[in-house]
């Protein structure tokens, strides 16, 4: 991802989280921190941008910081495939656990990250700002 990818990537972070979208300040700052802290990606469906995600990494911790995939394209693979990209990059960068929240109505998106061998570790109350908790997850990463 890059900041010319700014404006696609809004529209959908606006549409997939209407309730707790990100600012586009908020995702400059995560592309500013790119590559030393954060690795973002996007996908193209015929030279159109339909889905994006983003991890954290610092020593040997990574964080899943956003998932999302346009309405049209979800169901189809786009989310596992970019978080297998996620996971290997979090291997790549030394992280041996990796974390992430995910909406606590949002079973679709717990089925996934359980299928990735996440397991529930807790949860955020009211983490997100229309009152929604958060489920945390961590899953071990192998070498």
């Amino acid at each position: 991802m890059t900041e010319a990818d700014l404006p696609a990537v809004m529209a959908i972070e606006r549409a997939t989280f209407p309730l707790d979208a990100w600012s586009e300040g908020m995702m400059r700052g995560e592309l500013a921190d790119m590559p030393r802290t954060r690795h973002y990606v996007v996908v193209l469906v015929d030279d159109e941008i339909v889905a994006y995600a983003g991890l954290a990494a610092a020593a040997d911790q990574a964080d899943v910081q956003t998932i999302a995939v346009l309405e049209k394209y979800q169901g189809t693979g786009l989310g596992s495939a970019m978080l297998t990209e996620l996971l290997a990059e979090a291997r790549r960068r030394g992280a041996r656990e990796i974390f992430l929240e995910v909406r606590a109505d949002n079973p679709r998106a717990q089925a996934v990250y359980r299928h990735f061998g996440f397991e529930d570790i807790g949860t955020r109350r009211r983490y997100y700002d229309d009152g929604t908790d958060a489920i945390m997850m961590k899953r071990k990463l192998d070498g």
